[in-house]
């Protein structure tokens, strides 16, 4: 019953996800609000509401555990498991806004998600309120200093959108809310379960099997694009998820309801979120040695199999 939970939350959240994108694009246009900006705050909102949910239903349960796992895994998930499959199928060019804006940002959002938790073993309301200023400052900036840039981000919006009735508009709205509600309270009741029926803690069911659900939809496009060959995936995309994830998904839910770190899972701090640290900054070395900007194959192959390995250990 515990696996029938867990894989109909994951699917609730995927189909919700995804009507909740859809409807956020098509108000956001009814509002007059520009592509870009859609692009860039709308979308990005809309695709971390899954993590979102699971997180601060997590919270609400008691179960921090499961917030911060489900944050921590996904991120290592975006760049060992989606960047490394999908740079082995198809190779990465490395756009200059990668390391100018978006790698400076994961770093420092990854870094004071360290020091909040480490600090007192509790990420409060005011730091939760740090991270989500920070990421709405660093979204104002990304938006201010070129339009170029977001050429990415404008290919996921799409235009059909506009010409949407307000009727379909208020029921994919009702339809996401829902999806999202019921997916993340499944998925949450469904891990505790299988965590206890197999014998190991919520946190390590969270760090590897709901990291690896929530990030699917990402796998999925990522090599979709890759396959199709349509049009270059943008490295700052793939890890614009992971600013959202710690900023966003942990900022709000902590404001909401303040993350303690479960005393029984030391690893958070002892070992996990320096996997997430070494993920993130393991990036610029790759991106530089030894084919300058374009993540290839073998750098693929690399990431894939350290994912591997963090999963292994995570698991045992």
């Amino acid at each position: 019953m515990s696996v029938f939970l867990v894989i109909a939350g994951l699917a609730l959240l995927v189909v919700g996800g995804d009507f909740l994108v859809r409807a956020s694009v098509g108000l956001s246009f009814k509002l007059k609000i520009s592509k870009l900006v859609i692009g860039m705050t709308v979308v990005s909102f809309a695709t971390s509401a899954p993590e979102l949910l699971v997180s601060l239903q997590a919270a609400l349960d008691g179960v921090t555990d499961i917030a911060l796992g489900n944050v921590i895994g996904s991120n290592i998930a975006n760049i060992g498991l989606v960047l490394g499959i999908t740079a082995i199928i198809s190779p990465l060019a490395v756009d200059r806004d990668f390391y100018r804006l978006n790698w400076p940002m994961m770093m420092l959002v990854s870094f004071a998600l360290y020091y909040f938790l480490k600090n007192d073993e509790l990420l409060s309301a005011l730091e939760g309120a740090i991270l989500f200023i920070a990421l709405i400052v660093f979204l104002v900036i990304l938006i201010r200093s070129s339009r170029k840039t977001i050429k990415a981000n404008l290919d996921e919006v799409d235009d059909a959108l506009a010409e949407v009735s307000n009727f379909k508009i208020v029921a994919w709205l009702i339809i996401g809310a829902a999806g999202l509600y019921f997916g993340s309270e499944w998925l949450v009741e469904g891990a505790k379960d299988l965590a206890k029926a197999v014998g190991i803690s919520d946190y390590a069911i969270s760090v590897t099997v709901i990291a690896i659900g929530t990030s699917v939809p990402e796998l999925a496009a990522s090599v979709i694009a890759a396959l199709k060959r349509e049009k270059a995936i943008s490295l700052g995309n793939l890890i614009g998820s992971n600013i959202f994830n710690i900023a966003s998904v942990l900022g709000l839910t902590a404001i909401i309801k303040p993350i303690a770190v479960n005393p029984e899972t030391p690893e958070i701090l002892s070992t996990n979120i320096f996997w997430m640290i070494a993920f993130a900054a393991v990036l610029v070395p790759l991106m530089l040695i030894p084919k300058r900007f374009v993540i290839g194959r073998y750098k693929g192959m690399l990431l894939f199999g350290a994912y591997m390995i963090f999963i292994f250990l995570a698991l045992k």
